[in-house]
């Protein structure tokens, strides 16, 4: 999608809000239920602290395999699969590499734990009359601005948005007016 006045805006629009956050809830749910699952059997040898252990391991090897071998080999993770949505590279809007798929899942693994963390700062950031500092880039009145720009280079997008896109861009490199 090309948008007048914006050079380089190649990529369909970013996915919703609500469905990018239920796509990392179901992330978050496979992955635990998968790992507790591989785990259950050796809980009752383990001790208390193996027991975490025993559960981390799985965990960060389900995470790794759905966010960036799953989204390497069809375009998105398990969570974004069921949601319809796809992970592209930007500007171009193709498949992400691996190095950009890497970075964003070691990105993911700091972000969400720390997200109570942020809430509760920016609870405590905010003045009397319930009104805070705006979110680090967002700017107001700027409806392309990315006011959660990804690190590694990547782009949540629903799949009939790309699918649409798709089209476009084959009917402008095939000389026709889409």
């Amino acid at each position: 999608m090309h948008i007048p006045g914006r050079t380089g805006y190649r990529t369909p629009p970013r996915a919703g809000e609500t469905r990018r956050y239920l796509a990392v809830g179901l992330d978050c749910y496979l992955c635990l239920v998968t790992a507790g699952l591989l785990a259950r059997p050796h809980v009752d040898t383990a001790s208390p602290s193996g027991d975490v252990a025993l559960l981390l391991g799985p965990v960060l090897a389900l995470s790794f395999l759905n966010q960036v071998v799953l989204t390497a080999l069809v375009g998105a993770g398990a969570g974004k699969l069921i949601m319809g949505i796809r992970v592209v590279s930007l500007p171009d809007g193709g498949r992400p590499g691996p190095g950009q798929l890497v970075r964003r899942w070691l990105h993911g693994l700091c972000w969400l734990p720390l997200q109570p963390w942020y809430g509760l700062r920016a609870h405590l950031a905010r003045t009397g009359d319930g009104h805070g500092p705006a979110a680090r880039g967002c700017e107001e009145g700027d409806p392309y601005a990315e006011p959660y720009a990804d690190p590694a280079g990547v782009r949540q997008v629903r799949r009939s948005d790309l699918a649409a896109h798709r089209r476009a861009a084959a009917g402008r490199a095939a000389g026709r007016v889409v």
